[in-house]
């Protein structure tokens, strides 16, 4: 498998699309970096020169931000939003959507599995 950016990626793909298993690159900027380094895009991943990787490497290395670092930037970016206080930061903390989608019959994905509260079948009036 070749490796780009210390990330393995599957070699029966097109380059095109293994460079998407990479966090942090999407389509456009999988074509992107395949212009940058003057690869191209329908060869497998697998048929791969040194110079090619290297080539690939180089140009997400220089021009993105990927894997680890990309994830910790998005986690300080979380972690500003909750130590300021805001209202984005207090959803986060309360594991709520945080860009204004309804909660009362969707966002089962955020708020996880359904908790039955105890109500009130027993009592009489």
């Amino acid at each position: 498998m070749p490796r780009i950016a210390g990330i393995d990626i599957p070699e029966r793909k097109k380059v095109r699309y293994a460079l998407r298993y990479i966090h942090g690159i999407g389509p456009k900027f999988a074509d992107d970096i395949l212009e940058a380094a003057g690869v191209d895009p329908e060869k497998k991943a697998g048929e791969l020169t040194e110079q090619e990787v290297t080539e690939i490497t180089s140009a997400v290395d220089d021009g993105y931000i990927v894997e680890g670092a990309l994830r910790r930037q998005v986690q300080q970016n979380i972690q500003r939003l909750r130590d300021i206080r805001s209202y984005r930061g207090d959803r986060h903390r309360r594991g709520l959507p945080t860009r204004g989608q309804r909660t009362k019959c969707n966002a089962r994905t955020r708020k996880g599995r359904k908790r039955t509260v105890a109500g009130k079948k027993g009592v009489k009036g």
